[in-house]
């Protein structure tokens, strides 16, 4: 069976706990605010027979780029997020992509799967769990 191809734009529909998952990252208060009112839109390029992956979270406020390859060990700065750098990997879990960041923050990481066309995140961070769906862009 293949993988799913995630090439695509997809904008925010809904989030639930970001605000906890951001205290969890020690974000400040003001910036929490900030950030948990912005609605991101995530432009992903994906070739699937390289592994290669783009995943650009876009905000009026700061965007955020992270180029990788699926299975493939980097350093990840998160300096735009919170300022720390982390040892990443993201690889398939069935039909899910799941990121593990090893650095400061315990449990650090996240899930994107595809459901139609919908893409959920599921970021997680000491024990705290945040979710986002985003829906794709015609």
């Amino acid at each position: 069976m293949s993988k799913p191809n995630y090439t695509g734009i997809y904008n925010m529909v809904s989030q639930e706990n970001f605000e906890e998952y951001l205290a969890a990252l020690d974000v400040n208060y003001a910036l929490r605010k900030v950030v948990c009112i912005l609605k991101p839109s995530k432009h992903i390029e994906h070739d699937v027979n390289s592994g290669k992956m783009t995943i650009k979270t876009v905000t009026t406020f700061r965007n955020f780029d992270m180029d990788f390859t699926l299975g493939q060990e980097f350093t990840e700065d998160l300096g735009p997020v919170d300022g720390r750098k982390c040892q990443t990997t993201v690889n398939w879990d069935g039909d899910k992509l799941v990121c593990v960041q090893r650095g400061e923050k315990e449990g650090r990481g996240w899930t994107h799967w595809l459901e139609g066309n919908l893409l959920h995140l599921e970021m997680r961070v000491q024990g705290v769990t945040a979710k986002q769906v985003f829906k794709k862009a015609e």
